[in-house]
């Protein structure tokens, strides 16, 4: 599941790409007929994160509402420009006036994530072409727009740039008085909320709970856009047990997990990567940024050596999806 800052990502790539534009909106897999009917011709005049939330508004206040979930993804073709407020892995800046598609043969591991192209559950998707790409050798570029590939819940699409939509949870109309709903039901998120405020209102929720807080800092009403690599990065960082209850963390510790997670959201906002590990210079952050497994503390790595004291990662299931931790250093 894409966790906040791709999420983030996603919502300022549609306004560097479709905000100010008229967009056709289609369903081809039908199932968002009605809501792409309600969209088609509109202009795209805003785009908003908010946790794992994101609210693309329209002219006539009219707001679509877009949950990835689990299996959910944004495919991009056509020009691209990237934001120039967001770096690429390894602190370049992304492919600019990009145009054409090409079709890869290989999926990407999920442990380098391309803005660019898509975000969200891994599968095949269209790259853009580039002066590199255009020469491939038996590749043909694809007039634009390419057809739909797979069950696409909803494309927009502009004169030049393509967005489909693939998996959601959840893809509604709503507006502004539902926007606003959904908003008040989640928690903080750093890159919306004042962070002092934000602070004050994770620690309040948190800190009044009788819930593991490895539990709570997945819970989007009490802090936005933490997912599971997070949680599991946070925790250590911070040495926390992640089965000790909100109310019995210190509230400076929770201070600490809040003022943390502003640190590494955006991070991942300007990287692409859920980066993790701090100190990281030259070959070792290159390294990093290129392989998952030398960018975590202990994500996906249960049975191997905590890298500070050695102990066996632990892997258990908590609130249904996986935990990793050291009993050691967050005893």
């Amino acid at each position: 599941m894409p966790e906040g800052h791709s999420v983030h990502r996603i919502a300022r790539q549609f306004g560097h790409n479709f905000v100010g534009h008229r967009v056709s909106a289609s369903s081809p897999q039908g199932r968002f007929a009605e809501g792409a009917t309600v969209l088609d011709g509109r202009e795209m005049l805003g785009a908003v994160a908010v946790g794992k939330q994101m609210f693309l508004e329209f002219d006539g206040g009219v707001f679509l509402r877009v949950h990835l979930g689990l299996y959910g993804a944004w495919d991009f073709a056509g020009r691209i420009d990237t934001d120039p407020t967001i770096m690429s892995a390894g602190g370049r800046m992304g492919q600019t006036n990009q145009r054409g598609t090409v079709r890869l043969d290989t999926v990407a591991d999920g442990a380098f994530e391309d803005s660019v192209s898509s975000i969200g559950a891994p599968r095949r998707a269209r790259v853009r072409m580039s002066e590199q790409t255009s020469a491939l050798p038996g590749v043909e570029a694809e007039s634009f727009p390419p057809p739909p590939v797979g069950a696409v819940r909803l494309r927009l699409l502009t004169e030049e740039s393509l967005a489909d939509l693939r998996g959601p949870t959840a893809c509604e109309l709503l507006d502004a008085s539902g926007v606003q709903a959904v908003i008040e039901r989640l928690g903080p998120d750093p890159l919306v909320d004042e962070i002092d405020v934000g602070e004050r209102r994770f620690v309040e929720r948190a800190g009044k709970r009788g819930t593991a807080i490895g539990l709570l800092l997945m819970d989007q009403s009490v802090v936005s856009g933490i997912g599971n690599v997070y949680r599991a990065e946070l925790l250590f960082r911070e040495r926390v047990n992640p089965h000790t209850t909100g109310k019995r963390v210190p509230t400076d510790t929770l201070r600490e997990l809040w003022r943390d997670w502003v640190q590494l959201l955006r991070i991942g906002v300007e990287t692409g990567q859920m980066m993790t590990i701090d100190g990281l210079e030259g070959e070792a952050y290159d390294q990093a940024m290129a392989s998952r497994a030398d960018r975590h503390w202990v994500y996906k790595r249960e049975g191997l050596p905590c890298r500070v004291c050695g102990t066996s990662i632990v892997l258990e299931e908590m609130g249904a999806r996986k935990l990793y931790w050291c009993p050691v250093c967050q005893a």
